[in-house]
C-alpha cells in the first residue's frame, strides 16, 4: 500500500510539473537578448536605405549604450543611454518607440511584419527605458530591434 501510494505520489508531482512548465516555459522563453545596438549612420540615414522597411533618423545619432530583451508572449524591454544627436550631443526628440520586424509568411508567401510600442518619454541626454508587449506575428523568424522616432524613423538597431 506504501509503494502504490508513492507512486501515486511521483505521479501527480510529475504531472503538476509537466503543467507548470506548459503555462511558464512557453510565454516567457527568451527569443532575443542584446546588450549593444547600432547608431543610425550614413548610408541608412533617411529613407532611402531602410532596413526591412523602417527609414532611418535624417542625421547621424551616436549611442552611449544599449541592452534589451524580447520574450516569446511580445514582452520588450529596452533600456538606451546616451542615444543623441551626432552632431549636438543633444536629444531633440521627446519620445522614443521600440519596433520589432520578424520576417513571417501570409498564406506560405514570405513577408515583413514591424510591430510597435508606444512612445516613451526621452530625456534630452537620449535615456529611455521601453517596457511593452507586441503582438508578434507567428512566426516570428530573425527579429531585428529598432529604438525610433515617434514617427517611426529608426536612431539604434540591435548590432553593433
Amino acid at each position: 500500500m506504501k509503494k502504490l501510494a508513492l507512486v501515486l505520489f511521483a505521479l501527480v508531482a510529475v504531472a503538476a510539473v509537466a503543467v507548470s512548465a506548459a503555462f511558464s516555459g512557453g510565454d516567457g522563453r527568451t527569443v532575443l537578448k542584446f546588450e549593444t545596438m547600432a547608431p543610425v549612420v550614413p548610408p541608412y540615414t533617411g529613407g532611402t536605405n531602410p532596413i526591412r522597411g523602417v527609414p532611418g533618423g535624417g542625421v547621424a545619432w551616436e549611442l552611449g549604450s544599449a541592452q534589451g530583451r524580447l520574450r516569446a508572449d511580445g514582452r520588450l524591454q529596452i533600456e538606451v543611454s546616451g542615444l543623441v544627436l551626432a552632431s549636438t550631443h543633444v536629444n531633440p526628440v521627446g519620445t522614443f518607440r521600440g519596433i520589432v520586424s520578424c520576417q513571417s509568411s501570409d498564406a506560405g508567401v514570405p513577408t515583413t511584419v514591424n510591430v510597435s510600442t508606444d512612445p516613451v518619454p526621452a530625456t534630452m541626454t537620449g535615456n529611455a527605458e521601453i517596457d511593452a508587449r507586441v503582438a508578434l506575428p507567428s512566426p516570428c523568424f530573425a527579429p531585428i530591434v529598432f529604438v525610433t522616432s515617434g514617427g517611426g524613423s529608426w536612431f539604434a538597431v540591435t548590432g553593433r
